[in-house]
């Protein structure tokens, strides 16, 4: 089953979303807000890594 790039870059998307909120949220002081969507980035963003890299050495198996 193959997934359209749209589908690849939601997970980094998002990432990058809540990053930029975390941003946002540390500018203004609110702390809870910034901790929570920091850390929801930074998990979305390890994951999608891991993934990347299981795509990587799953596409590099050569059909007989």
């Amino acid at each position: 089953m193959q997934q359209t790039p749209r589908e690849d870059k939601s997970m980094l998307y998002y990432a990058l979303v809540f990053l930029l909120i975390a941003i946002v949220a540390a500018i203004f002081g609110f702390t809870g807000v910034y901790a929570a969507a920091a850390g929801i980035a930074k998990i979305l963003f390890i994951l999608f890594l891991v993934l990347f890299v299981v795509s990587l050495v799953a596409g590099r198996r050569v059909a007989p």
